[in-house]
């Protein structure tokens, strides 16, 4: 770019900042909070029709007033207001990556210092969550994004026009990049047209992410489009599982967590298998067993680090009897857990048992 035109982008820039900044003091004096500058002429990554990124904190409803869409010598300039909550709270907990225009925003205005006190405690928040070593709150954070990038693969799946499947993947790989962003516990600090770029330093990939990666945006077809998805999330998952595996320190059956597990499992679960299969009911039956899985599994996973359990690999809804064994033999599994820590399963025949037993539980 030559000097000439930087200077006069720089010069049309100000006059614009100024222009804010006037009507934010003279019709907003209590309504806009501050006024930063983000994007890329905040770091130098600019162009002759680059816009103006403006970060217009209102602290009312009014504020909203100051908001303005225009369109000055070919450049869209979007004057727009950026409340507290919920995007700069959002970003100060690191729930998406896109939080450069928190942590390096260039400050233009501050009406009151309070509101650069707040500022402030949102970033340090921010970085206090960015300076931790890789582990389980950054892995949990680009679990979410991966939810939200399936659920986008299924919106390609079940889309017929190829505009709304491009659409659906596109959504695939924008959280694609949001959960290896948020893996490596790090923050995107550059434009759209940057993300590979900083991708490519990053310690954790997915294999061979970038060809996988341009391959959904090369599909001609919907055929095309879905393949490359699907192999961009199967990469991603995997790469996530094994972080976790690496740096998440799993959960190991004790004398307390495991705690009234069995128990639940019983009174969540058994009978329920118990009188589906008898009664041949497969509708029934198989309810009752997805929730004993998803049970155990959380059993497995979250809580108390039991082994891994399998049931759905056994249902056969028309052999519901096989089944029934197969969960009972589970159940004889868990309470093997209970046995290798010395817990005793709290059963009781008689009321008045129970009634003793339980009159004599205090809390600390």
């Amino acid at each position: 770019m030559e000097e000439y035109v930087r200077k006069s982008l720089l010069a049309k820039n100000k006059k614009i900042i100024d222009m804010v900044i006037e009507r934010a003091k003279r019709d907003f004096p209590d309504d806009i909070g501050l006024i930063g500058l983000t994007g890329s002429f905040s770091h130098g990554d600019y162009h002759e029709h680059s816009d103006l990124d403006l970060i217009i904190v209102n602290v009312t409803e009014q504020g909203w007033g100051i908001s303005y869409c225009f369109i000055l010598d070919d450049v869209g300039y979007d004057i727009y207001c950026t409340p507290w909550e919920p995007r700069l709270a959002s970003q100060s907990k690191v729930e998406s990556s896109m939080v450069s225009c928190l942590l390096d925003m260039e400050i233009l205005y501050v009406a009151k210092p309070e509101y650069m006190d707040k500022l402030n405690a949102y970033r340090q928040a921010a970085l206090d969550e960015l300076v931790k070593p890789i582990g389980k709150p950054c892995l949990d954070r680009a679990a979410k994004h991966i939810d939200q990038a399936k659920q986008e693969y299924a919106n390609a799946m079940l889309a017929e026009e190829i505009g709304m499947v491009r659409y659906a993947v596109g959504g695939v790989i924008y959280n694609t990049i949001n959960a290896i962003v948020s893996m490596n516990n790090t923050y995107i600090k550059r434009g759209a047209r940057r993300w590979l770029e900083e991708l490519r330093g990053y310690s954790y990939l997915p294999k061979d992410f970038e060809m996988n990666y341009m391959a959904v945006i090369d599909g001609k077809t919907v055929d095309e489009m879905r393949r490359a998805a699907f192999t961009v999330m199967k990469s991603l998952i995997k790469l996530h599982e094994e972080m976790i595996e690496k740096f998440v320190e799993k959960p190991t059956p004790t004398y307390e967590n495991l705690r009234g597990t069995y128990e639940e499992l019983w009174c969540n679960c058994r009978n329920k298998i118990i009188r589906s299969t008898d009664l041949a009911d497969k509708n029934y039956a198989f309810h009752a067993a997805f929730g004993a899985q998803n049970y155990l599994d959380e059993m497995t996973e979250v809580v108390c680090g039991t082994p891994k359990f399998d049931l759905m690999s056994s249902f056969d809804s028309g052999d519901l009897q096989t089944f029934k064994a197969t969960f009972l033999r589970t159940m004889d599994e868990y309470l093997d857990e209970y046995k290798k820590v010395g817990r005793k399963v709290e059963r009781f025949d008689k009321f008045e048992d129970l009634y003793s037993e339980y009159m004599k539980i205090t809390t600390s």
